[in-house]
């Protein structure tokens, strides 16, 4: 059975529970799918797709390319017990000949999300060689790098300090304590520069805040050389400033619309089976690892928002957060509900015995059939660094003309 271009449009226009699943290889699905597809490749179904779409029940719409992947995956999905799996009519060739757009590159809704935030907020920004002459004259600046520790020691910007993109409101302070300090906020390409900095000012920290525009990506281009293998880290806030990063994050997810519940209530939300419910406790994995409530599994916040359609890829399900300190749920919170997505933090509860250990997610992907990404490494070539960035420039017309997103920017 299938169901056309049009009645898939219409569920995420209604926001109705929907999975678009795009069964190519990641390369593949990185030149062009729909905005809200999430990529598995066929080969991975049955690891991924039990994590990835916890229930059962849910409307799942597979395509591919004319490849023949539609007819085994939809028989494996039955395998693993989905009852309401459709083929979209046409393929990817049927969702073009619709009119409708496609977008490139992988987790390209959160993408042009930032691009969004940035055309509406103005989010200030500075350019790669401005950053390299207030780091030569020893200004009083703190460079925060938003991205995954692993990334950050990879490739970083001299003197820049790791500090995840969750953990942001509350570790900024501690690192850059003085009001008079200036805050640049970077990762490898825009978006996490964009949503971190603008996370900070949503906050009303103190500080002057920047983005560093185009983050290592025009760091490189601008031809000016990355640290590796660097190791530093923002410490944990004191009382005080911890206390302060939790009334900020707060008044920002309430900005935001984001509710807050607590255990009992949570519990009412699992009995529902009729919608789809993901549970992230958003702090750092070894912290995770050390302790936490049972059925949350792990994604760090900063990731949750860069990476949603991996992390959930049923759009219009529910999202409840967790984090026993409150800042990182809470700013990952207001994201996720500008992208759209009904969202909750779960108020901690210290009566529940909590778990250790990893959260049970799949293994990772190898290097078959990956999208060479860009900003990853340091081994890019100028013209697809610069080819990305312009591709991202591009991203707020292409939303209008895609007209199925519903963001906001509070």
């Amino acid at each position: 059975m299938t169901v056309s271009a049009h009645d898939v449009r219409n569920a995420l226009l209604a926001r109705d529970e929907i999975a678009l699943i795009d069964l190519r290889e990641e390369a593949a699905f990185a030149g062009g799918h729909p905005l809200f597809a999430a990529q598995i490749p066929l080969r991975r179904l049955e690891l991924e797709a039990p994590w990835r779409l916890p229930r059962r029940t849910a409307p799942v719409v597979v395509y591919d390319a004319g490849e023949g992947l539609v007819e085994p995956a939809i028989e494996r999905l039955g395998a693993l017990g989905y009852t309401e799996v459709r083929a979209l009519h046409g393929g990817l060739d049927g969702w073009r000949a619709a009119g409708f757009e496609l977008f490139e590159d992988v987790n390209s809704y959160s993408k042009a999300f930032g691009e969004l935030v940035e055309h509406h907020r103005h989010t200030p920004s500075l350019p790669a060689p401005d950053v390299q002459a207030l780091i030569e004259e020893k200004a009083d600046i703190a460079i925060l790098d938003a991205r995954r520790f692993e990334e950050y020691a990879t490739m970083s910007i001299p003197g820049g300090v790791s500090v995840p993109g969750a953990e942001l409101v509350l570790r900024a302070r501690e690192v850059a304590p003085d009001p008079d300090t200036t805050i640049i906020v970077n990762c490898a390409g825009r978006t996490r520069s964009i949503i971190g900095a603008q996370s900070l000012v949503n906050a009303g920290v103190p500080n002057r805040v920047f983005a560093l525009r185009n983050g290592t990506i025009g760091w490189t281009l601008a031809g000016q050389a990355l640290e590796t293998g660097q190791a530093r880290r923002a410490a944990e806030p004191d009382a005080d400033l911890l206390d302060d990063a939790r009334v900020r994050a707060r008044a920002v997810s309430y900005r935001a619309g984001v509710r807050h519940i607590a255990w009992d209530e949570l519990t009412y939300l699992r009995s529902q089976s009729a919608r789809t419910l993901y549970q992230y406790d958003v702090r750092l994995p070894e912290v995770y690892a050390a302790g936490h409530l049972p059925g949350f599994r792990n994604a760090q916040g900063g990731q949750l928002v860069q990476e949603t359609d991996h992390n959930a890829p049923v759009r219009g399900a529910r999202i409840v957060l967790s984090d026993d300190l409150g800042p990182r749920a809470d700013m990952t919170a207001s994201w996720l509900a500008q992208l759209g997505w009904e969202v909750l933090v779960l108020d901690w509860p210290d009566h529940v015995a909590l778990e250790t250990g990893p959260d049970g997610a799949p293994p990772a992907r190898g290097p078959e059939g990956r999208y060479k990404r860009p900003y990853e490494g340091t081994d890019n070539a100028a013209v697809a660094m610069q080819a990305y960035l312009d591709w991202e420039y591009g991203l707020v017309e292409q939303l209008r003309r895609d007209g199925t997103h519903g963001f906001t920017v509070i």
